[in-house]
């Protein structure tokens, strides 16, 4: 079976409102500054886009603050063909530790890394649907540590749930990734060294930021 290159898919779907002239609105969340760099310079051309930052795993409370911060400061200070707002979620730590229980000892990228992004997915998917959004998106999948197909299979299935279109994605294509950490260090932006959770920041486990 053929792997699917949703970054093909995301090309065709702009190339369609390019020629339709149309700028709809994304719902994007993002999991923290850096990595949504590349992607709202990226995207920014096509969409009127709400940064939702909805992330309950991060730990501890200082990290989230900071890294909140820094999505702000980063949207702020970004040139963007079309508007850019920021939208904070609830930080509501219990919901991931509740939706990961039993999980602990999982490793990164694993199971709980699964429920996480559906987690996260699908509080973007609720209020993109009540932002009456045209589409739904997540920063997630640039880092290459992350998987890309599980990640575009989760938003897809909320997209029919909630009917909101998911925008397909697989950011670190193109040099996605490689823009990313150009654009963190042209904007001093602060690059946390563990992806969020407090079991991502246990010694011995990969940075899966």
């Amino acid at each position: 079976m053929n792997q699917r290159n949703y970054q093909r898919e995301l090309d065709k779907i702009l190339a369609g409102l390019a020629q339709k002239e149309q700028v709809p609105v994304l719902f994007l969340h993002s999991c923290c500054a850096p990595c949504s760099s590349y992607v709202l310079e990226y995207l920014s051309k096509y969409f009127q886009i709400t940064v939702f930052y909805y992330n309950p795993n991060i730990y501890p409370r200082e990290e989230y603050e900071k890294r909140v911060q820094e999505q702000k400061r980063f949207i702020r200070e970004l040139p963007a063909e079309y508007p850019i707002s920021f939208m904070e979620g609830e930080f509501d730590d219990s919901r991931f530790y509740e939706c990961t229980r039993g999980m602990e000892k999982e490793p990164e990228g694993g199971a709980r890394c699964l429920k996480c992004y559906r987690l996260r997915l699908e509080e973007t998917a609720r209020l993109a649907a009540v932002q009456k959004a045209d589409f739904f998106a997540s920063t997630l999948t640039i880092s290459p540590l992350k998987n890309a197909g599980a990640i575009n299979e989760i938003g897809e299935a909320l997209a029919l749930e909630y009917g909101v279109s998911w925008l397909p994605s697989d950011f670190k294509k193109k040099n996605g990734f490689k823009r990313s950490g150009e654009l963190s260090r042209e904007y001093g932006l602060y690059r946390q060294n563990y992806c969020g959770c407090v079991f991502s920041k246990r010694p011995g486990e990969p940075n899966n930021a």
